[in-house]
């Protein structure tokens, strides 16, 4: 499986506690925990590479793409966008984390405004497993406690999704549906909130299972290729 972490790699550059938390980056730091997973081969790519680190070439090698924004959504070129999009709609999964809601990417294939509440306040969050049988919260326990997070609250402006996953409870009152997953085309989306960048969220052992078995369950094997338009018969039509 070739799996590339994107990243824009802005916050670490300008600001101190962020490149304290991730010295090299975040999407290094989550590219060396799936790394440790076999079946994974791990790229990473950023923001200010040519083509944002996405050519032709990268994304029709990739199985699945990791995306994590923030600050720089509308330096992404809106044809970049499309062509990932296109990608997953022929069958790349996707996995978007914590801003990544509001890229051009998630809001081309949500077709919503993708909007929410949210507060930086540093304050306790639960992450709590609502779909105990989702593959993706393999190895997890009922909920996943984190002692500092921003808060996001709902309404989350996203069409309902196919699945709920995960539901967070914020120390300040908030709820808000911080795992969900989507099928568009033949591709796999999985959103996954959790991860502001002057926290130590990726370090997190539990954090961390999550995204990998995102990852896994994002993955596309090998299902059917649809075929579109007019099309000749399969059986005989003579009268």
């Amino acid at each position: 499986m070739n799996v590339l972490v994107w990243n824009e790699y802005r916050h670490e550059k300008e600001n101190k506690v962020v490149s304290d938390i991730y010295p090299e980056g975040i999407h290094r730091t989550i590219a060396a925990f799936l790394e440790k997973e076999e079946q994974i081969n791990v790229k990473t790519a950023t923001l200010d590479e040519p083509e944002h680190g996405l050519t032709d070439e990268i994304l029709s090698e990739t199985d699945v793409l990791l995306w994590w924004g923030h600050k720089a959504h509308e330096d992404v070129k809106d044809e970049i966008a499309e062509k990932v999009k296109q990608r997953v709609l022929d069958g790349m999964g996707l996995v978007v984390l914590h801003s990544g809601h509001f890229s051009k990417v998630f809001k081309k294939l949500m077709g919503t405004g993708c909007d929410l509440k949210w507060r930086e306040a540093g304050e306790k969050e639960r992450l709590w497993v609502v779909d105990p049988t989702h593959p993706i919260t393999e190895g997890l326990g009922q909920y996943i406690e984190l002692e500092e997070e921003e808060m996001y609250g709902e309404h989350f402006d996203i069409p309902t999704p196919d699945e709920l996953i995960f539901v967070s409870w914020f120390q300040g009152g908030e709820v808000f549906r911080s795992g969900v997953t989507f099928k568009r085309g033949r591709g796999k989306i999985f959103y996954f909130r959790p991860g502001h960048e002057t926290h130590p969220t990726y370090h997190n052992e539990e954090i961390q299972r999550v995204i990998t078995n995102g990852v896994k369950w994002a993955h596309n094997t090998n299902t059917p290729t649809h075929v579109y338009g007019n099309q000749p018969a399969l059986e005989n039509l003579d009268k």
